[in-house]
């Protein structure tokens, strides 16, 4: 039996609910599936982006999301022989669950002290993302962090967010992970990270404010209604 084979403890109840927590239920599997969101990343990466994993545990949780068809590894091969790992197609069906929870959470009184990471910054941006707002914000744009690249494409009321190599974008920004964490954080307004040069941005004016105002639209707190 595959329950067996992953050696995961079931509910044993046939409802849905249960069947998918006895999926992606345990301690960081869910956090594995929300890092590959973006795209490929290799175990390192992953690593790295879920303080407090252990390898040990990581290997686990990827190795049990593998077998149950939510996760697959890529061989690159030789000479790099790097192993990448991916979401499936079933996985991906997990984006909207994910983006739905974190909207759920954000409202939780509770606020850990850890840092938000890149991905969980920039997925941001999908949860919070206006269709109505698309045609003033349509474009295609590059987020250059630290060593990775982000792509965000908006069109079609929607809005695309991957890992990837930026063709011709509207408008790229560049800066490190602390500092983004920053001008998101309200601690630094935009202008004046470009200024001090910790943020460089290239594109036209309209653009660049395109790409700020896609960036910065989960940290603005909306209009509150005023008061008769």
């Amino acid at each position: 039996m595959l329950m067996a084979m992953v050696g995961m403890r079931s509910y044993g109840d046939p409802c849905g609910v249960a069947r998918g927590l006895d999926i992606i239920g345990e301690r960081w599997a869910l956090l594995v599936v929300r890092d590959l969101l973006l795209g490929p990343r290799r175990f390192n990466d992953l690593l790295g982006g879920l303080p407090g994993v252990s390898p040990n545990v990581l290997s686990q949780r990827l190795r049990q999301l593998t077998e149950y068809g939510v996760v697959r590894r890529r061989d690159l091969g030789p000479p790099t022989r790097v192993h990448l790992y991916e979401l499936t197609e079933w996985g991906r069906a997990l984006e909207p669950i994910l983006l739905q929870f974190g909207r759920w959470g954000s409202q939780s009184p509770q606020l850990p002290d850890g840092p938000l990471g890149v991905d969980s910054l920039l997925l941001s941006i999908k949860a919070a993302f206006d269709p109505a707002r698309a045609s003033d914000l349509a474009g295609s744009y590059a987020f250059h962090i630290d060593a990775d690249t982000y792509l965000a494409d908006v069109a079609n009321e929607t809005v695309r967010l991957r890992r990837g190599t930026a063709t011709d974008p509207d408008a790229t920004l560049s800066t490190d992970i602390d500092t983004l964490r920053a001008v998101c954080g309200h601690e630094i307004t935009m202008a004046a990270a470009v200024d001090a040069g910790v943020v460089r941005m290239s594109g036209d004016e309209d653009a660049r404010r395109r790409l700020t105002d896609l960036l910065l639209a989960p940290f603005t707190p909306a209009p509150q209604p005023a008061t008769p």
